[in-house]
């Protein structure tokens, strides 16, 4: 069906949908995009690795339709690879010649048989001939140059081994010459010597170095119509022409030595003209000389069963060329690789146009996490996971948290945040169930600039104005005590090794999110800890990769804890510690780390001095218990019961839950029943 093209309105076209995804609906889901990037980072990806890992996987595109990932395309790739080189030889022509003769032989044989005027001697020398002929196609057709064809069949058949011998050596060099020859006359044969004479002189001059473009001008004014790409320069030529000859020469070396020599002895025959030979030879030396980069050395196997004439071989090595371009795009393993770097148009030639949606899927989707903000490239050029992507990630952790626990211990609500008392000062916007006065002027502000586009030119200023239920805003309070909080997560390796690396990570970025968006007045303090602790952001922690580093320094992860409580003393002390083993390392006096396995009693009572200073402080203290191990059990129960706290021994699934849920009930946010709201509508 012809494209169509018509006018809808002003400056407006439509035309025939080209396929690819639903242009009326979303390309890509980002949420689940980011929920699984997420997850990749918080098992130590690093955000580029980890977009890289989920534009490889297969998935689903936004209509539902299975959509082929990076390594699904390579598969394709790879297997139509195999297929060209399992399924073709290079012995086509060669085939050919040899049928063709055969044939004009036979021809002439019965011909010889039935030509009862013939003279017996004739007779006699002419089947002598015919019968002597050498095994060798190339001898053979040379012998038979000067022999006087009585068959007008057989001499059809004989000068057509020329005219395929010269289409095919024009079609190795120019596609589509097989065929565009075919019948050719002398004026035809005529112009083709014209456009080789004129063309090696354009290149010629333009190895030279000298000023080309004229003389392309005239040469494509002239020959323009053997070359259908119409390149415009002098180098988009070369590059074509490059291309195709370099393929024409991997074909040539992958042949036998046999097949090589009987192809360059054919080739003295085509057309009837040596002339040829010497225009083609002299292409080749220009092209290799002007385009010394293109694979002119390469070589494959092939031994299938279907036999390539010199032109279909050449598009065949062509598309080996171009599949491997395609798996080295597919592999993004080169520095700066992009997505958008995806040839579409080889990927619908070489797979169809289905594998050409998938990939042009996959740009839009890596296009849409780059422009949505969920993930920048930072000063030193590595991509990043932005504060807007974290606190997504975080929403979705939080609400999976608060589906595990209505469907488990009754539902915890999170939403009075001071139902009454005094103002914090702050305000967040109205959700249902909310109790707290409204701040009205923010709510009044927020109608009027939602509105401001709405009112039509010249209004009256005293208009009413509309407010509308995202427009209020609520002021929070202080019915409660604030908290400073002290996350405490072990990051010795055993973590990672037993596969609680990553709730771990969930967990943290799960009770940051609820903290910093629910509970504003707390102050949390994340808290690493394996042979040393360190105070960590929530994004480092998140992107932590898992180290082999031996050692469990409760003692130090405790000192940073009391001194985060000891800067609010105003403030509620609550600590929550996650660890899957026995300290196994302290801090000295110097700085220095001491580490020891079995735990050294001097290590043990480190830590426990610090938990009791950190009971003195006040602190409501919770072990998260990781593991079966009995001594571990016995020894974080004792800590636990020096200072009143409690222990907790969740499976790493479920990690989240008894952390943002112990967290709650340090803070008496705890509600029988969700009152037909949702706690976690952020």
């Amino acid at each position: 069906m012809a494209r169509q093209n018509r006018r809808l309105g002003r400056g407006a076209r439509y035309g025939k949908y080209d396929g690819g995804p639903d242009p009326l609906a979303p390309p890509v889901d980002l949420s689940e995009a980011l929920d699984a990037i997420g997850d990749e980072v918080m098992a130590g990806y690093s955000p580029e690795q980890a977009l890289r890992e989920y534009l490889r996987r297969s998935g689903r595109d936004a209509s539902g339709r299975d959509r082929a990932g990076l390594d699904e395309l390579a598969r394709r790739v790879a297997e139509r690879r195999e297929q060209l080189t399992r399924d073709n030889k290079l012995d086509g022509t060669l085939q050919e010649v040899k049928r063709l003769l055969d044939k004009a032989v036979l021809a002439e044989r019965k011909q010889l048989a039935r030509d009862v005027d013939m003279d017996e001697g004739d007779r006699a020398l002419a089947e002598l001939q015919i019968g002597a002929l050498p095994p060798s196609p190339a001898a053979a057709v040379n012998e038979l140059n000067g022999y006087s064809w009585r068959s007008s069949e057989a001499r059809a058949d004989f000068e057509a081994i020329k005219d395929l011998l010269g289409r095919e050596l024009l079609d190795q060099r120019f596609a589509g010459f097989k065929e565009a020859l075919e019948n050719a006359t002398d004026d035809d044969r005529t112009a083709v010597n014209d456009m080789l004479a004129d063309l090696n002189r354009l290149l010629a001059a333009h190895r030279r170095g000298d000023d080309t473009d004229e003389l392309f001008e005239r040469f494509m004014a002239r020959h323009g119509a053997f070359f259908p790409e119409n390149p415009s320069t002098v180098d988009e030529l070369l590059d074509t022409l490059a291309a195709r000859a370099a393929a024409g020469q991997r074909m040539r070396n992958s042949m036998t030595p046999e097949q090589r020599a009987e192809l360059d002895a054919l080739a003295q025959q085509a057309f009837g003209s040596p002339e040829l030979m010497a225009s083609l030879g002299e292409l080749d030396g220009n092209l290799r000389a002007l385009r010394p980069g293109e694979d002119w050395s390469g070589a494959e196997s092939m031994e299938g069963e279907q036999g390539l004439g010199l032109g279909d071989g050449t598009g065949v090595f062509q598309d080996l060329a171009e599949l491997d371009a395609l798996s080295e795009q597919l592999a993004q393993g080169y520095e700066g690789s992009r997505i958008d770097d995806l040839d579409l148009e080889a990927l619908s030639r070489q797979l169809g146009e289905e594998s050409a949606v998938d990939a042009r899927t996959l740009q839009q989707l890596e296009r849409a996490l780059r422009d949505s903000g969920a993930m920048k490239r930072g000063s030193d050029g590595r991509l990043k996971l932005t504060p807007k992507a974290m606190r997504q990630l975080g929403k979705a952790l939080l609400r999976d948290v608060a589906d595990r626990m209505s469907g488990r211990t009754g539902a915890r609500e999170l939403r009075q945040a001071g139902a009454a008392g005094d103002l914090s000062g702050a305000t967040r916007p109205w959700v249902f169930g909310d109790t707290e006065p409204w701040e009205v002027t923010r709510t009044i502000t927020n109608a009027v600039v939602s509105s401001a586009g709405e009112r039509p030119a010249g209004a009256d200023r005293g208009s009413r104005v509309r407010i509308r239920i995202d427009d209020v805003e609520v002021q929070e309070t202080e019915a409660r005590t604030q908290a400073a909080v002290a996350l405490l997560v072990d990051t010795s390796f055993s973590m990672a090794m037993d596969g609680r690396w990553v709730p771990m990570k969930r967990t943290a970025l799960a009770l940051h999110t609820l903290i910093s968006s629910r509970f504003r007045g707390d102050d949390l303090q994340l808290i690493g800890f394996g042979r040393h602790a360190a105070v960590m952001e929530i994004e480092e922690l998140v992107g932590l990769d898992a180290k082999w580093d031996k050692g469990t320094n409760l003692h130090h992860a405790l000192l940073l804890a009391n001194r985060h409580f000891r800067k609010h003393p105003n403030a509620q002390p609550v600590l929550l510690i996650v660890t899957d083993g026995e300290p196994t390392s302290h801090l000295e006096a110097n700085g220095e780390v001491f580490f020891d396995y079995p735990p050294h009693p001097i290590t043990i009572a480190y830590a426990v001095r610090e938990l009791d200073n950190a009971g003195r402080l006040g602190a409501r203290v919770t072990f998260f218990r990781l593991g079966e191990d009995a001594g571990l059990a016995r020894f974080i129960d004792s800590m636990a019961r020096r200072v009143g706290g409690s222990v907790m021994a969740p499976e790493a699934d479920d990690l989240g839950v008894a952390v943002v849920g112990s967290y709650l009930g340090s803070r008496g946010s705890w509600r029988s029943s969700f009152s037909g709201s949702d706690p976690f509508d952020f």
